[in-house]
């Protein structure tokens, strides 16, 4: 677990190459990490948030999907935003799509050239997934897709120490 990082504090004063938004499919912001990451980026996000709507995804960015932003005002050089799952919602593929949202950032981060990306904990806010399910999750997609990739870094950032304390526990019980 060398290269995985977990900290308590605020993800956008992380001093990575990407950070990772926990959007919603409107990408207009909104509450949580989203809204915090449009407040600190400031308005150049949700410009380029508007273009990608106009021009690739006029019904919002499907979940597990990620489109990538310049990162405003922020330390990190790009903002990646992906669309967890709601859990009462999405019934068997909550899996599978929160899944992918770890996947599909990685891919976009690695594509973008970065050695280090800042993950939120994606869904488990006001989507409703159970924290400790989807730490299990992040931790299982985040540790194989490093195997082979030492020269890249990924930060988990929780608000508070409750949730990064969780996530330790659970990832240590499996």
């Amino acid at each position: 677990m060398d290269n995985i990082l977990l900290k308590t504090g605020d993800i956008t004063k992380e001093k990575v190459c990407a950070i990772v938004n926990a959007a919603n499919s409107s990408l207009l912001g909104g509450g949580g990490v989203d809204g915090a990451i449009h407040r600190a980026g400031g308005p150049e996000i949700l410009e380029a948030c508007k273009k990608i709507r106009k021009e690739e995804y006029p019904h919002g960015l499907p979940t597990g999907e990620c489109v990538v932003t310049n990162g405003g005002n922020l330390e990190a050089m790009h903002v990646i935003h992906t669309v967890g799952p709601i859990y009462n919602q999405c019934r068997e593929k909550c899996a599978f799509l929160l899944a992918s949202c770890y996947t599909n950032a990685l891919n976009m981060a690695v594509e973008l050239g970065c050695k280090n990306i800042a993950f939120p904990a994606i869904s488990t806010g006001i989507y409703g997934y159970p924290k400790d399910e989807a730490a299990q999750i992040a931790y299982n997609v985040v540790k194989n897709y490093l195997k082979g990739k030492d020269e890249m870094e990924v930060h988990l950032v929780f608000h508070n120490n409750e949730d990064k304390e969780l996530f330790m526990k659970t990832i240590q019980e499996k």
